[in-house]
């Protein structure tokens, strides 16, 4: 089994307005990495499109067709300050659920040893009923419960380390004793959410906030500390990682001084602990990462974790 790589052409087709850091460049930057020697055994397939009642897992119908029906027919539209939609957006949010949820099953059939998903938009800050920081569906909290209802596990996990706290996974799981979030995150910084005190209703919630200006050191402390002994503690069936890149030094819209080399030692732990509880399923869902250079070289490194290189 080999690692897999879901993409789909139309998460190009997410048109966001000029100047903006979630650009279409974004997938493009990390295709081009991918194709290097090294990633040649890497299995490749597209993303199906998501059927309405998979992302009605986490989101209430009427929410979902709001979202289809405010997709313009030309032009753009802003739904917040910083999320908007162009016509290919709904069908690129398809996609990014769709493949998703199409790595699980791959994961579980044992087809794959484990997924990489490259769509946009990312997904983590979009709540039950609210689109928000770029996100119009929960990717990753989708393919959490989808696991749990399709393949019939007891306990899922989703592990965070975007720069930026996912908010959308935490409000959605807060009352859920089934699955843990467990997000490292800047703090101060968008959305606001993700202190220490966060814990959920069933202390399932794990926030391991860092300061700006920290670096590797900080958050490989964080992980060894707080996110992985209670990840062990819970003991997942998957873990679903949100692979935001933009805690790299590199970035522009965050202070956290990562390296190519902590997001690598972040995916090995994390499956670590799958090896262990989950007979290895990983399934990793892009979220943020908004210098090409940074995301390329990062996504590079993190891949080629998964493929256990």
């Amino acid at each position: 089994m080999s690692t897999l790589l879901i993409t789909h052409p139309a998460c190009l087709d997410h048109l966001t307005p000029l100047g903006h850091p979630e650009r279409p460049d974004r997938l493009r930057a990390i295709d081009r990495a991918l194709e290097a020697e090294k990633f040649q055994t890497l299995a490749r397939v597209q993303a199906p499109a998501a059927d309405f009642e998979v992302i009605a897992l986490c989101h209430p119908m009427d929410y979902v067709t709001e979202i289809r029906d405010a997709a313009p027919r030309e032009g753009m539209v802003r739904l917040d300050a910083d999320t908007s939609m162009s016509p290919g957006s709904f069908e690129a949010a398809l996609r990014a659920v769709g493949g998703a949820v199409h790595a699980v099953d791959e994961v579980f059939t044992k087809k794959a040893a484990n997924a990489f998903v490259a769509t946009r938009p990312p997904g983590h800050h979009a709540e039950t009923a609210r689109p928000m920081g770029f996100c119009l569906f929960d990717n990753a909290a989708i393919a959490a419960r989808y696991a749990q209802t399709r393949h019939g596990i007891a306990r899922a996990a989703v592990v965070d380390f975007d720069v930026h706290h996912g908010n959308g996974s935490q409000e959605i799981f807060w009352a859920d004793r089934t699955v843990m979030y467990c997000s490292t995150h800047q703090m101060p910084l968008f959305p606001g959410t993700g202190a220490v005190i966060e814990t959920g209703d069933f202390n399932t919630i794990v926030n391991a906030p860092l300061r700006p200006g920290d670096g590797g050191e900080a958050f490989r402390a964080a992980f060894d500390s707080r996110v992985l002994p209670r990840l062990r503690e819970f003991a997942p069936e998957l873990i679903v990682i949100s692979a935001g890149f933009d805690a790299h030094m590199r970035d522009p819209l965050a202070n956290l001084n990562l390296v190519e080399a902590d997001f690598a030692w972040a995916t090995q732990k994390i499956m670590e602990v799958a090896d262990r509880f989950a007979e290895g399923r990983v399934v990793s869902l892009l979220e943020g990462g908004y210098d090409l250079e940074a995301l390329a070289n990062s996504t590079a490194a993190h891949v080629t974790a998964l493929m256990r290189g």
